[in-house]
Order: C-alpha cells, then sequence, then structure tokens
C-alpha cells in the first residue's frame, strides 16, 4: 500500500506539472456545454430528458478519453522501465487506475454541476441521488477500462487515434447501462427499476478492474 501511495502522489505532481492538459479538459467541457447551450437556447422544447441525458454522457465520454488517453503518454519510456524495475506492474496499473478514478470524479462532479447550471434540469422528479450514485460508478468504469486501453495505445506511435478505436467497444456496454439508469433517474422512476442495471454496472466495475490486474503485467512486458 505504501508504494501504491507514492505512485498516486507522484501521478499528483506529475499532473500539477504539467497544469495546461488540466485546464484544457476544463475548458473542453466548459465550451461543449456552451456549444449545447447556444444550440438549444431557441428551442428549449426540443430539449427532451432523453436527449439532455444523451449529450452529458457524450461531453463526459471524450472528457475521460482525452484525460486519461495521456496516462503512460506523459512520462518516457525509460522512466517507466526504471518504475518496473521497482515496483510490481500491478501496483503501477492499481495506482494509474485510482488516480484517473480520482481525477475523473473531480471532471465528472465539474461537468455535471455546471452542465446543469447551463442547461437547467429536465423535469420536477429528478432522483437526484440515484443519477449522482450512477455517476460515481461511471467515473470508475471509465477509469478502469480506458486505463488499461491507454496503456496498450501507448505502445503505438498514434497512439491518440488507437486510443479512441480501442476504448469504443470497451466503453459501449458501459455507456449503454449509464445512460438508462440516468434517464430511469430523471423520470424520477422507483430505485427498484434499475437494480438490475446498477448490477450490471458494478459487475462490469469488477470485472474491468479484475482484467486490469491480471493482463497489464503482460502488457508491459512486451
Amino acid at each position: 500500500m505504501q508504494q501504491i501511495r507514492v505512485l498516486i502522489g507522484k501521478e499528483f505532481r506529475l499532473e500539477w506539472r504539467q497544469r495546461y492538459a488540466l485546464n484544457g479538459m476544463l475548458l473542453y467541457i466548459v465550451s461543449t456545454v456552451f456549444v449545447c447551450f447556444l444550440s438549444f437556447s431557441l428551442r428549449r422544447n426540443q430539449l427532451t430528458p432523453m436527449v439532455w441525458n444523451a449529450l452529458f454522457w457524450i461531453i463526459l465520454l471524450f472528457t475521460a478519453i482525452n484525460a486519461i488517453a495521456k496516462s503512460f503518454v506523459q512520462e518516457r519510456s525509460g522512466r517507466l522501465l526504471y518504475y518496473y524495475t521497482l515496483i510490481s506492474p500491478q501496483k503501477i496499473i492499481i495506482s494509474k487506475i485510482v488516480y484517473n478514478t480520482l481525477l475523473m470524479l473531480v471532471l465528472a462532479g465539474l461537468g455535471f454541476s455546471f452542465y446543469t447550471l447551463v442547461m437547467g434540469v429536465p423535469g420536477e422528479g429528478m432522483d437526484m441521488p440515484l443519477f449522482v450514485g450512477n455517476l460515481l460508478l461511471g467515473a470508475i468504469g471509465f477509469a478502469a477500462s480506458l486505463t488499461l486501453v491507454a496503456g496498450i495505445a501507448s505502445k503505438a506511435e498514434n497512439s491518440a487515434t488507437l486510443m479512441a478505436v480501442l476504448s469504443f467497444p470497451v466503453v459501449l456496454p458501459l455507456l449503454l447501462m449509464l445512460i438508462r439508469v440516468s434517464k430511469n433517474a430523471l423520470d424520477g422512476l422507483d430505485r427498484s427499476v434499475s437494480l438490475d442495471e446498477i448490477g450490471t454496472l458494478l459487475a462490469i466495475d469488477v470485472i474491468v478492474l479484475a482484467l486490469s490486474v491480471m493482463l497489464f503485467p503482460y502488457l508491459w512486458r512486451s
């Protein structure tokens, strides 16, 4: 655990030194939400809960891809090799998943706050605790799945393109469940209606975390 805490602290220091990347992600969220606001400002009646929900998760998905894509690219291969000689690869991937989860929670929280502030909340019976809990599961799922994909993409020359291509089939089942649960929360349906989807989300998160820890040692040796 001590080594994982040290690695997470290293990730925070590295992010703080490269604040332009974090500022760029925040600017991306603000600009995309503002474009959505301009698009629907004159047609508020067309902003149905389904459209509102789809726009939010599209923004959050691309934010996650852009945020996590740099997990392995921002460090030189020589430094990564040095880390691998000191620490087990399982601890490295766990530390990166934990850091990316914290980063996604911050970005998701800020994005949701700004999105609801600008776009408003459709309807009056929204189940906010269910929506926030679904957002938490989504942040964990995005971080776990995209961190491993970022590690695979970093082995290629054009890692950004490969990251976008590989992440889509991995994230798609997770995204479908997230949209379904958040739609139920927006409609104010009873929480028992979403129990199956929430169970599926938890299963996806656990499976992706387990696969990341199991497969990453083979990845870094290549």
